[in-house]
């Protein structure tokens, strides 16, 4: 009996200290269960010697298994895609610009339609990969619905981006992507490219589509990632009447554009072309 209590004692002090060292290094897992104590009668047992086991007869050579087929690798995991939203809900992107991240193929086509009709642009990637998968991103998640065309002059260029709803400009506006360097592409008329502020990596959500060669902007950053191939026509007759922006000219002010969205547009400006909806073909 003495003995028995005393390999008991033995044994619940080895198991507080498998506990102690597991509390140490918290990166390595505990066990999942102590040992189970040993029962009396197996105590009993290995203080036994046990009585010498007669030979075995000789066992037949196991019969070798046959050869595996080799492993076919896995296929690589595809990244998952941003959630789709549920019917006549926006997209989740729309308040998260972390989840328009898709990558664009190297080429692909937008259809844009518009209150002048509609136009289809190619874009290239190679001409401007960061910005041809911002552009993919916004066109996914349905960003171009019922956007302005608020700054349009005639003989130089018309600008879009800036959402109607002030929510998601506030969201989206500092949303910024890094420069892409040129390659040689030039501003030539009908090419799409981001409108930027006066620093460097400054590109979020702005466009504008050239009315004509503006080859004097390919050295100030603004590097085309597309261009027009269908429907030139329709930007020919984009309404320029309101000109440059506030406080240069008599346009929108593009302050109160992010603040107030489409409502202030539609008061003050109501000849103002819009793009309805954008496509990928």
């Amino acid at each position: 009996m003495f003995k028995q209590r005393t390999l008991c004692a033995v044994a619940a002090v080895a198991a507080m200290g498998v506990v102690a060292a597991a509390c140490e290094k918290k990166d390595t897992p505990a066990p999942s269960a102590a040992p189970a104590e040993p029962k009396p009668a197996e105590l009993a047992a290995a203080e036994t010697p046990k009585a010498p086991e007669a030979p075995k007869a000789a066992e037949a050579p196991a019969v070798p298994e046959a050869p595996k087929p080799p492993e076919v690798p896995a296929a690589p995991a595809v990244p998952a895609a941003a959630p789709a939203a549920p019917t006549g809900q926006p997209h989740p992107a729309m308040n998260d610009p972390k989840l328009a991240a898709e990558k664009a193929p190297d080429e692909f086509k937008v259809k844009f339609d518009t209150t002048k009709g509609p136009f289809v642009v190619a874009v290239t990637k190679k001409w401007s990969p960061v910005g041809a998968d911002r552009f993919y991103n916004l066109v996914k998640i349905g960003y171009f619905q019922d956007v302005a065309f608020f700054r349009a002059i005639a003989g130089f260029m018309c600008q879009f981006g800036i959402h109607g709803d002030p929510a998601v400009n506030n969201v989206w506006k500092e949303a910024s992507i890094d420069d892409d360097p040129p390659i040689g592409q030039t501003n030539a008329r009908y090419t799409l490219t981001f409108a930027k502020k006066g620093m460097p990596n400054s590109r979020s959500v702005q466009f504008f589509i050239n009315f004509k060669d503006n080859g004097n902007l390919d050295g100030m950053g603004f590097t085309p990632f597309a261009r027009v191939v269908e429907g030139t026509d329709v930007i020919d007759k984009i309404n320029t009447e309101y000109g440059e922006g506030q406080p240069a000219g008599r346009g929108p002010n593009q302050m109160r554009v992010q603040m107030e969205g489409n409502r202030y547009l539609q008061a003050e400006f109501p000849n103002l072309d819009y793009i309805k909806s954008a496509t990928l073909l």
